[in-house]
């Protein structure tokens, strides 16, 4: 693919970007110089309580999808493609095309049978060495493991596949987002049958896989009168995280990457696997990237924690908290505040989060800050504190010496995190783009319709020039 020559028109993208808890339309503009998003919808995204278990209100979210491009669309009439990314692992089940139930929920409880199921069948030391992939009690082949509901499905596709099929009507799944699931082999990076077949796992359901950059198909007619034109969508590197460490404006191996937004992704990119015990047992894991890259990571609780606690407190309040104002204070707290284990498993579900943090803090011997201020500045310490040990691990692992850390995401907008994390780690943080997820994604299909260069070096040079981040240096 050829890039756009000088002075050449700026085109136009649709940009899906799905989160945890909210999601966004955004339009994306790219040219030589140029790369730009304009938010055209936003809207959020939940789980919700059924008598089956917590799921997605995915038909919500998918008519929030085809309303969001619509109004691009009509904004923008120019736009050439369509591309979707989300979080992980979560997945859609299909007979002849029809959605059997709505997707469940990652935090579902279901799945630690699938974990137990999983494990008698094959131990994880085994697992790790097939898949490379880090435990998590909600990764794929555990949900799939706890599914009655596989044996009546014909085809399984993660959630961006699903919307993309939804649109297009073409089942694939996107191999970064793929190789989330367990079922991904680390060495050939395609579906490990013997091992889905191994875990009682129907592997008939398994779609083709398409590499980011694959232009899946144009919309239906259906879809097209919805939205309004004829577009194709493009696979993009649909891991929202693959997206983001795209626009990681990453000039050296000695960088290190930290997506943070509800969850904190904390790696550096690696050309082969590193599958040894230690790796094992620091739950390292093996992602793939958008050029077929390794994304060699850890996951760290994020900025959950937070917004978990702030909800908490506006429930309590019956008010909308001030976050900058609450931020503010934090970072005035004078002293030192107690840090505890952000990855703390009884932090992980949803609801009276500043009770279970201050649980975690008396287990571990602390004493529960006095003040929301306090309060709010334990966590973030605790979490930059995480950040910091899975880097320094990165290091360790990949015998990479860690000279710059790129913090992208709406994470990289809070000022004590990233002031912290350089603090905790010893290195320099340089913080931008906010919107990283997004802007991976226009960039890889601005790539495809050949409006960019075609090296991710050069992909990574536009968002150095496009979006300035903001240094944080290290304090004694």
């Amino acid at each position: 693919m050829t890039g756009a020559p000088d002075g050449a028109a700026v085109r136009a993208v649709a940009a899906v970007d799905l989160g945890a808890t909210s999601g966004r339309v955004m339009i994306g503009r790219i040219g030589p110089q140029t790369l730009e998003l304009e938010l055209v919808s936003r809207f959020p995204n939940g789980p919700v309580e059924t008598p089956e278990g917590l799921r997605w209100d995915f038909d919500a979210l998918f008519e929030n999808v085809v309303r969001g491009l619509a109004k691009a669309v009509r904004r923008e009439p120019s736009i050439e493609s369509i591309g979707i990314d989300a979080w992980a692992v979560d997945y859609g089940l299909l007979h002849d095309g029809v959605l059997l139930a709505p997707p469940f929920h990652y935090r579902d409880g279901r799945t630690s049978r699938g974990v137990e199921e999983v494990h008698a069948r094959v131990p994880f030391s085994d697992l790790y060495a097939r898949n490379g992939l880090q435990f998590l009690p909600f990764n794929t082949l555990y949900q799939y493991r706890a599914d009655a509901r596989t044996s009546d499905a014909d085809t399984a596709l993660l959630i961006p596949d699903l919307i993309a099929y939804l649109l297009t009507g073409v089942r694939a799944a996107e191999r970064t987002n793929a190789s989330t699931t367990g079922l991904l082999d680390v060495h050939t990076r395609e579906w490990d049958i013997d091992l889905a077949h191994a875990l009682g796992i129907p592997s008939g359901m398994l779609p083709a896989i398409v590499d980011p950059g694959t232009v899946l198909g144009t919309l239906t007619p259906g879809m097209a009168a919805r939205i309004g034109a004829d577009l194709p969508v493009i696979a993009v590197g649909s891991h929202d995280t693959a997206s983001a460490v795209v626009a990681v404006p990453m000039t050296s191996p000695d960088a290190a990457y930290i997506s943070c937004g509800t969850w904190g992704l904390v790696g550096v990119e690696i050309a082969e696997p590193v599958l040894s015990d230690a790796t094992r047992e620091a739950n390292f894991t093996h992602e793939l990237g958008v050029d077929g890259g390794i994304r060699f990571l850890h996951n760290v609780t994020g900025l959950w924690l937070l917004s978990e606690t702030v909800r908490a407190w506006e429930a309590e309040d019956g008010a909308k908290i001030d976050l900058p104002a609450l931020l503010e204070a934090a970072s005035a707290v004078d002293g030192p505040v107690p840090v505890f284990d952000a990855n703390d498993p009884s932090l992980s579900a949803p609801g009276e989060m500043p009770t279970r943090i201050a649980d975690v803090l008396r287990a571990q011997g602390h004493a529960v800050p006095d003040g929301r201020a306090a309060f709010a500045r334990s966590i973030i310490e605790s979490i930059a504190a995480a950040f910091a040990g899975a880097i320094r691990s990165a290091a360790e692992l990949s015998g990479r010496p860690i000279r710059t850390i790129h913090l992208v995401g709406g994470g990289s907008l809070n000022r004590v995190l990233c002031q912290a994390t350089a603090d905790r780690s010893g290195v320099p943080v340089l913080a931008g783009p906010v919107e990283a997820t997004a802007l991976g994604n226009v960039l890889v299909q601005a790539r495809t319709l050949g409006a960019v260069p075609s090296t991710l070096e050069e992909l990574r040079a536009l968002v150095s020039r496009t979006h300035s981040p903001e240094r944080y240096t290290p304090r004694p």
